[in-house]
């Protein structure tokens, strides 16, 4: 008896789900262009988006040239963007600025392509190609729509998008010091400089540099140590500048000096030396 339920159970699920589906393959299979046109939108607003896109596939082709073809495709991109497939709806609603140019939607679109990219944006230790990209075609937006309600909003994201990078640039720096590669560590540092003026981290950041050059300086041959202490001179000497009430002033003051005794010796060694070979 208890099989007999389980079977009579599993044969009414089954005739459900087939007639669930039933209704979908039937509107698909139809050929009626006006019914899948009506049913995709129907779809889209029920959140559907799997079968609205499978319908506007279907109908795309009939209306190239009608005026209906601008709201399809719209929709369209959107179905790829609700369904987390980012890098085609990026493409989507980038071919939709240049098929429907004089369009009102363009604006949305365009920021939705820049959107797109952002939701790519991995955490700050993957790679950051799609970061980049969002940032440029947000900037992109912003430069073509100054007047937008959505420059706020793209200013923001590009802010947060900085930062991600910044940080990435930041932690990259730190572990080359960690594995005593200390020229790439400072030039790294360096470089976060000038990709990020301006940057909350500038005090340690200098200092790191200094330390860097320092250290690199001191484990450098011979042939190599004057340029190298001048460097650790220089950056000391910034962040002397900068940061007078730094709790790292007097370390970074130590590096100052002590490279500037390294350099006297190196010059007196170096005088000493031609003397006697004037003398010989």
């Amino acid at each position: 008896m208890k099989n007999q339920v389980v079977f009579i159970l599993f044969i009414c699920v089954l005739i459900i789900g087939t007639g669930c589906k039933s209704g979908f393959e039937k509107i698909r299979a139809s050929g009626d262009t006006e019914l899948i046109y009506k049913k995709a939108f129907e779809y889209f607003e029920t959140e559907e988006y799997q079968r609205s896109q499978t319908l506007f596939e279907l109908i795309i082709p009939a209306y190239r040239g009608k005026a209906e073809l601008e709201d399809i495709y719209y929709t369209y991109a959107y179905t790829y963007y609700n369904l987390g497939r980012y890098i085609l709806a990026n493409y989507y609603f980038k071919n939709f600025t240049t098929t429907f140019p004089n369009s009102e939607k363009k604006q949305d679109a365009s920021f939705m392509a820049a959107y797109s990219n952002y939701e790519l944006s991995p955490t700050y230790r993957l790679d950051q190609t799609y970061t980049n990209k969002a940032i440029d075609e947000f900037q992109i937006f912003v430069n073509t729509y100054p007047s937008s309600e959505k420059v706020a909003e793209c200013n923001r994201l590009i802010d947060q998008m900085r930062l991600k990078l910044e940080k990435k640039t930041f932690e990259e720096a730190g572990l080359y010091f960690d594995l005593r590669q200390y020229q790439a560590s400072t030039a790294t540092f360096e470089n976060l400089l000038k990709d990020f003026p301006e940057t909350t981290k500038a005090e340690q950041v200098r200092y790191m540099m200094a330390k860097s050059a320092f250290l690199l300086a001191q484990n450098s041959i011979y042939e190599k140590q004057e340029e190298r202490y001048k460097q650790v001179v220089s950056y000391s000497n910034d962040f002397l500048k900068k940061f007078k009430d730094s709790d790292n002033y007097k370390e970074v003051k130590s590096f100052y000096n002590n490279s500037i005794k390294r350099l006297k010796e190196l010059t007196n060694g170096r005088y000493q030396d031609q003397s006697s070979r004037v003398g010989s």
